[in-house]
């Protein structure tokens, strides 16, 4: 919730919003190739890890437009975990550290 009230702040595009929102899932294109390769790139895009190093770069380096996609990218993972999807195991797809799937 925070993230959009910040998103709203800052008066970034709603339209880039609707687009980028599902982004994070192409990630779980990664099980194309195998279990442990697409549960360890979907939990790579589905932890705040990249969007803090991501928003850690646009501090750095004054770049404004990196903010809206921190925040689309954090709003979500918010999500994700309020529907109660998870971090996958390497076990298969349905297999999450909140539930299975």
């Amino acid at each position: 919730m925070v993230n959009l009230l910040l998103y709203r702040h800052i008066h970034a595009s709603w339209a880039l919003f609707a687009v980028l929102i599902l982004a994070p899932d192409l990630s779980f294109l990664g099980y194309l190739l195998s279990a442990r390769f697409g549960a360890a790139v979907y939990n790579l895009a589905h932890t705040l890890t990249a969007p803090g190093l991501l928003l850690a770069t646009q501090l750095l380096t004054s770049q404004p437009k990196l903010l809206p996609l921190v925040l689309i990218w954090a709003a979500h993972i918010g999500l994700d975990r309020l529907l109660g999807y998870g971090l996958k195991y390497p076990s298969q797809f349905k297999d999450t550290h909140l539930q299975r799937v």
